[in-house]
């Protein structure tokens, strides 16, 4: 619920589940029913058929002249944003801090720096458009700039971009489902997981290898919590890109966590099902003390 007041008026609104299902309007105490649009049932996209087998095998056959319409945009949005991230001062400047910090010839900087500069920029009130993921713009860069940066870095045809763009959104989509659009899980987590599984596929990878890279993604820091949209997710994004990449290195040599060990399952799909329900049960009741401790805090 967001409240806001003038001088003379009292306006409030609700969301409930999604980003965009405004379930309540209320004007000076008076509710505005013609004003709500519930999202309906049969509206949203079906993505319980989805699977990484399945998303990979259609990526890997998908005509150009299906991937392009869509993810051309992402990629000259998602990059001018990032880009903008970079080279003015957004936020607290984590992109442009890790290209300072760290080697900026060196592939896995650039990819962590402009996924984390355009976070910089749309967290701090840049006004430039995004393609977004699962409702987030956040996710949205996470889940395109690592990509675009890794397939300019090893000369990747226009379709392989376009392949390693859509196994990376649809990936992260398929994680989200089981975590649900808003949770105390951080989105950067899934899209970051989703880039990294791309990435390896752009380095010959195959389901084998990119089953381990989710896996060892998802290992090491799913549960990094959400508290809320604000300049700090840049470094967060940075952290799980982070972890991102050493899974996908580790998953292109066919190493990583193995069944049994914490929440890892028996295959990928179970993997991901275990994180998704640790996100949307287990983490429900921080959920609620990270809401009222924002509370207090405002």
């Amino acid at each position: 619920m967001a409240t806001a007041k003038s001088a003379s008026h009292e306006a409030s609104v609700e969301i409930d589940q999604t980003h965009t299902n405004v379930t309540r309007c209320c004007l000076d105490g008076r509710e505005l029913p013609q004003e709500c649009a519930q999202v309906r049932p049969q509206d949203a996209p079906d993505y319980s058929k989805l699977n990484v087998a399945d998303v990979l095998a259609f990526v890997q056959e998908a005509p150009l002249e299906l991937l392009r319409p869509l993810l051309e945009h992402q990629v000259v949005l998602n990059r001018a944003i990032a880009e903008e991230g970079l080279q003015q001062s957004w936020g607290a400047g984590i992109g442009r801090s890790i290209m300072r910090l760290y080697d900026p010839t060196d592939v896995r900087t650039r990819a962590r720096a402009y996924a984390a500069a355009g976070s910089d920029a749309r967290m701090s009130g840049c006004a430039l458009p995004v393609v977004i993921n699962s409702g987030s713009g956040n996710q949205g860069i996470t889940a395109s700039m690592p990509v675009i940066v890794y397939a300019e870095h090893i000369g990747a045809s226009e379709l392989q971009l376009y392949r390693a763009l859509a196994l990376s959104n649809l990936l992260a989509i398929h994680q989200k489902r089981f975590i649900g659009s808003l949770s105390a899980f951080c989105g950067a987590v899934s899209a970051a997981t989703g880039a990294a599984a791309a990435i390896t596929w752009l380095q010959g990878g195959g389901y084998e290898q990119i089953a381990q890279t989710i896996t060892n993604s998802l290992a090491t820091t799913g549960g990094i919590v959400c508290d809320g949209a604000k300049p700090s997710c840049a470094a967060k994004i940075a952290s799980a890109l982070e972890a991102a990449l050493l899974g996908s290195e580790l998953g292109l040599q066919g190493a990583g966590f193995k069944a049994g060990e914490g929440l890892v399952g028996q295959d990928v799909e179970e993997t991901i099902r275990n994180f998704g329900q640790v996100a949307r049960d287990g983490m429900f009741e921080t959920d609620q003390q990270i809401l009222g401790i924002m509370r207090e805090n405002c």
